[in-house]
């Protein structure tokens, strides 16, 4: 079975490299596309899944932001199976701050801030070996910035109210971006952070060959 990646906000397909997947399963990384000028997030999504192919049978496994584009993207897809990780199912699971947000505040934000990560950065996302903090810095440092400008828009507006079906939600329980109160995962992981695909890998990598070896039955 083919499994499609979407990585979050800012970052790519480096954050997945820790996982350790069945050989059973075809890995793809779907990357990042320019999006157009005021383009909403259906639409966006209605784009990256051309790269998909659909005569074979794929699951769709998405990170944070990544998450909500593998939700839209359900809409012209039909995968066996759509995982979210340390993400938000529906508009309602985005914390109060988020929300408040929506106002154009956010625009007065330098993008440059979030491109130079400091120690407050790097404790929202529960980031804390050296090796986590350089990997993030040379994610952030390669991160295109029209691509990081119009993410944040299409979260903060981001209406979704619609569960896909074959539909399964991971999440930690010490998440600081998109903390656990606000949302209804289907399994949690002990101590995770936003960050966990990375520093808790192993222990997601045996939920996900779990979840993925039930799909092809």
């Amino acid at each position: 079975m083919n499994l499609y990646f979407i990585s979050g906000l800012a970052v790519d397909k480096r954050v997945f490299q820790k996982l350790t997947l069945s050989p059973n399963f075809s890995i793809h990384y779907i990357e990042w596309i320019r999006p157009f000028i005021r383009e909403s997030i259906g639409s966006y999504a209605k784009r990256l899944s051309a790269s998909i192919d659909q005569t074979q049978p794929f699951a769709l496994i998405g990170l944070s932001f990544g998450g909500m584009i593998a939700i839209e993207m359900n809409q012209f897809v039909h995968p066996v199976k759509t995982i979210i990780i340390s993400s938000a199912t529906t508009k309602a699971e985005l914390p109060w701050f988020i929300r408040f947000i929506r106002l154009p505040l956010y625009k007065l934000i330098p993008l440059k801030l979030m491109k130079n990560p400091n120690q407050i950065f790097f404790r929202l996302f529960g980031i804390k070996t050296k090796d986590e903090k350089e990997l993030l810095k040379e994610i952030l440092k390669d991160t295109d910035s029209n691509i990081l400008s119009w993410s944040i828009h299409a979260i903060i507006n981001w209406r979704n109210e619609v569960i896909p079906p074959n539909f399964v939600h991971i999440h930690g329980n010490a998440d600081n971006i998109l903390p656990i109160k606000f949302t209804k995962p289907d399994i949690i992981i002990e101590g995770g952070h936003h960050f966990m695909i990375y520093s808790k890998a192993n222990e997601i990598s045996l939920v996900l060959n779990d979840l993925l070896a039930q799909a092809q039955l």
